[in-house]
């Protein structure tokens, strides 16, 4: 056994608030003899960060700063998660710790891969290793000139219910799916990325925070207080989701909960007990009174949709998380079998990689978009065509 001590001489006091440090000796707690630390222990059996070189900041998750780095010893372009400790006085927070032990369990073509945790010498510095993808949804549909075509929505939306299905046959629940959480690769692949607010549930389910996923794409549920959650939550962002891409803007961009509950409303009417018999038992409703809408909206909404496409939109927003569409569910809608099909994953457009660019850091952050910056000014087909047959010509 050994004791740690901060140099040769008398131990330092325990300060339990105090940062603790691998510098220094190890002293044995048998012999009282210093023992130095051997650089090859000092990060245990974790590779250290300083292996990795950062090459820019490409996000913030909810919690941690995302970088791409290479890896200097193989050469991979990785995204490199910085793990926010900054509540933490000791140990590891149990948002890191959940997202590091259900990412190890989640392996699917459709869900980030964690490679590996690295350290620093600071127990403050500890990274995830993550596959790189070259594109996050938001920053897209930011910086698209022309939104995705309802083919590409598809192939999109049902990578997402492939991903979910698999993570909710386990137990697991993301509970922060919103399309910055969408990374996308050169090869058209979707994955489910961010997993800190990612946890198990158990049957039954007991009582979990309600603050839980982005204001935009957070289920009626949550925004009464229900005590408990369960995969519905997921289903309910995935019809957000649904609804942006076809629309190509926020379907539901409230500023406060009570203006979320309106847009709600707005768009599918007031909820009852009639459909949703749990209604009246959320712990918030005792507080206001919702406005009264009968009319569902969703078609006047999407007035180009299709039958299936109105009724898949219309199963993932059901109120009663117990009558909403599961990802199985939706997996099976006629709304993926009909024209236009689904493209091909590699047939997916590809595009700039706008989250690597450099912006302006002044630049105001944006009220109801995801912008990072202006849409670059792309050639139109017709002008490519023209340039190609004038070069074959003249060839």
């Amino acid at each position: 056994m050994f004791a740690h001590k901060d140099e040769v001489g008398e131990a330092k006091a325990a300060d339990p608030q105090a940062p603790v440090t691998r510098k220094g000796f190890l002293i044995s707690l048998k012999t009282g003899e210093p023992k130095e630390i051997l650089e090859r222990d000092v990060y245990g059996r974790c590779r250290p960060v300083t292996e990795f070189e950062k090459l820019n900041r490409i996000g913030e998750g909810t919690y941690g700063i995302v970088y791409r780095a290479r890896d200097t010893r193989t050469n991979q372009i990785v995204a490199l998660k910085k793990v926010r400790m900054d509540q933490e006085k000791d140990g590891l927070p149990v948002s890191g710790l959940r997202e590091i032990t259900i990412l190890k369990q989640c392996k699917h073509d459709n869900i980030v891969n964690l490679i590996d945790v690295v350290v620093g010498k600071s127990l403050e510095s500890i990274f995830l290793v993550m596959e790189y993808c070259e594109q996050d949804l938001a920053s897209l549909l930011d910086n698209m000139a022309q939104p995705f075509s309802e083919s590409e929505v598809k192939c999109i939306v049902l990578q997402v219910l492939q991903a979910l299905k698999y993570m909710h046959s386990r137990y697991i629940i993301h509970r922060d799916l919103k399309v910055s959480n969408l990374l996308m690769t050169d090869k058209g692949c979707v994955k489910i990325a961010d997993f800190g607010l990612a946890r198990l549930i158990g049957i039954p389910s007991g009582p979990m925070t309600p603050q839980v996923v982005t204001l935009w794409y957070r289920s009626p549920e949550l925004l009464l207080g229900a005590p408990t959650q369960t995969t519905a939550v997921d289903m309910w962002a995935v019809g957000c989701i649904f609804g942006e891409l076809l629309s190509h803007k926020p379907l539901l961009p409230g500023n406060t909960e009570i203006a979320q509950l309106e847009l709600i409303i707005d768009l599918l009417g007031t909820p009852s007990e009639a459909i949703w018999p749990d209604y009246t038992k959320m712990p918030a409703i005792q507080n206001f009174t919702l406005k009264k809408q009968p009319y569902n909206n969703l078609k006047p909404k999407f007035p180009y949709l299709s039958a299936a496409g109105l009724r898949l939109l219309n199963f993932l927003f059901m109120y009663d998380p117990k009558k909403r569409a599961t990802a199985e569910e939706s997996l099976h809608s006629s709304y993926f079998k009909e024209s236009p099909l689904p493209c091909d994953p590699k047939l997916m457009p590809t595009f700039p990689q706008h989250r690597n660019l450099q912006h302006n850091p002044t630049k105001p952050a944006v009220g109801t978009s995801h912008q990072l910056g202006p849409a670059p000014e792309l050639p139109a087909i017709s002008d490519l065509l023209g340039s190609l047959l004038k070069k074959t010509r003249g060839e």
